[in-house]
């Protein structure tokens, strides 16, 4: 219905009720609008239906017309025995549900045990490692068998490998990436007598040691050489990941001691992996497998730095003064990274020191750097590197040690272990020039052994060189090491340089 518009000389009232008939005309006609829209939709809805049903059927229809027609056609006989219907499916994906769930309960257990390391001011990798530990068979597996069996049964203990192996891999990498070189001006031939004397001290306290547990604990196939070589070779191990894990927790990784720390125990594990070769090649019947491993390391050392390190530099530069990656510039990083890692593998030291090696050679600041730890800090530390420890800690046995006897030897090994790492280090970086508290910090760090003191120990034991007693002995002392190294550390960086700062870059919490 039509309002009358009022003229200037009607009453206020008069065009106050003419504005207000405007406002219901014009909402009865955005309701129609509204409803005739409701309509519009509905019936396309109802279209679409109809369209998807008659999809349906048709694609029914279809496929039964060519079944009709395919029946009774013939083919040809399996050339081997049948494998219609066999459970591999199955079989697989038992295997990936035991994996998802195994992980599940990682990571949990980990993040758990992490925070509770962090409160007591430890680093939460000593809280990781324990809950590698507690989910293997020397907590878990002993008061909680079945549940044990169902969620970490032997079956996924390959695919387990396969994801810890990698997630070390990438950390090691992240940590390379870290290293801030020129701190290490001027300090190089401290960093390699420290590695040495931190090598020489222990290996021959450890063969010392072989002495005595020789005749108690091998057996008459294992030569006293070898076996005491490989005394003094498990006792020279420092665990580069863990070491690296608790520098970059407390965020001195890039500090002056960081960085020295970082170095040694670089030049103490590639070293003392050459040694294990040599072990290995004389407990097998390959000759000369240790001098061949020295070359190589030391030929793709050089061919890192004197070659690759230029044009990465080169690399590097371009795209920083872009401000902007390419496009395949982060898959070339991690084929890079995957071919380093696997040459000194096959070389015969470790994937990790390749995988460190080459983000040694990127310049820790540059946007190839900064980006590359964005992508992948959180799934290696919140994941992966977790996964590590707890597969670890599937195969390693503590609860093996029995009677006075064999506890009062497993405490000479800690006191051996501890006097060789902590007293060589502490004597060659006070020769070298550090001050007192700078050498009492790195013997602390470079006594770290973790789980490189593992995989060491199961090849001895896969070897036959060390009986399961001493495997499990050994196992107490590298964990022991390990867990003392955050408080000496701690009382030690007291109103020291050593203080985390600001400035430092710091890692995803644990």
């Amino acid at each position: 219905m039509a309002v009358m518009r009022p003229t200037s000389s009607q009453s206020l009232v008069a065009r106050a009720a003419y504005l207000y008939a405007r406002a219901v005309d014009a909402r009865a006609l955005l309701r129609q609008g509204g409803d005739v829209a409701q309509s519009d939709i509905s019936a396309t809805r109802l279209k679409t239906i109809a369209a998807y049903v008659g999809m349906i059927a048709a694609t029914a229809l279809a496929f039964w017309g060519i079944r009709h027609l395919g029946q009774d056609l013939q083919a040809p006989a399996p050339a081997g025995a049948p494998r219609f219907g066999q459970d591999a499916a199955a079989a697989h994906a038992g295997t990936l549900l035991h994996v998802l769930l195994a992980l599940v309960l990682i990571v949990l257990v980990s993040r758990v045990l992490g925070a509770l390391f962090r409160r007591i001011d430890q680093p939460p990798v000593v809280g990781e490692v324990i809950a590698g530990i507690a989910l293997g068979p020397s907590l878990l597996g002993r008061i909680a068998p079945d549940v044990a069996a169902y969620v970490l049964p032997a079956s996924i203990a390959p695919s387990l490998s396969i994801i810890a192996q990698v997630g070390v891999i990438v950390f090691m990498f992240l940590v390379g990436m870290e290293l801030d070189t020129s701190l290490l001006r001027n300090k190089a031939h401290a960093a390699l007598a420290i590695s040495h004397a931190s090598i020489i001290a222990p290996f021959v306290l450890g063969a010392l040691t072989a002495l005595w547990i020789y005749p108690k604990l091998a057996t008459s196939d294992v030569p006293f050489s070898i076996f005491a070589m490989f005394m003094g070779v498990a006792m020279s191990i420092t665990a580069f990941p863990v070491l690296a894990r608790i520098l970059t927790d407390r965020g001195i990784h890039k500090t002056r001691l960081g960085v020295i720390a970082l170095s040694c125990a670089a030049v103490d594990d590639v070293t003392a992996w050459c040694l294990l070769a040599f072990v290995v090649s004389l407990a097998s019947p390959r000759a000369g497998s240790a001098l061949g491993t020295i070359a190589m390391t030391a030929g793709y050392i050089g061919f890192v730095l004197v070659v690759l390190r230029p044009l990465v530099s080169r690399y590097v530069r371009a795209q920083d003064v872009r401000q902007q990656l390419g496009p395949n510039a982060v898959p070339f990083v991690l084929v890079a990274l995957l071919l380093s890692a696997l040459t000194t593998e096959y070389i015969g030291i470790h994937a990790i020191f390749g995988a460190f090696l080459l983000g040694a050679i990127i310049p820790h600041e540059s946007l190839l750097a900064r980006t590359m730890r964005g992508k992948l800090e959180d799934l290696v530390v919140v994941l992966l590197l977790p996964t590590f420890f707890a597969f670890t800690g599937l195969r390693t046995q503590i609860g093996l040690v029995s009677g006075a006897e064999e506890w009062l030897m497993c405490l000479a090994i800690i006191a051996v272990a501890c006097a060789g790492k902590l007293g060589g280090s502490y004597v060659a970086a006070r020769l070298t020039g550090l001050q007192w508290r700078d050498a009492a910090s790195l013997g602390a760090l470079m006594n770290t052994r973790g789980l490189m003191e593992l995989v060491v120990l199961n090849i001895g034991l896969d070897l036959g060189v060390i009986s399961p007693t001493l495997f499990a002995m050994m196992v107490l002392m590298a964990s022991v090491t390990t867990f003392a190294t955050s408080p000496l550390l701690g009382l030690l960086q007291q109103g020291s340089e050593l203080a985390p700062t600001d400035s430092v870059h710091s890692p995803p919490s644990v």
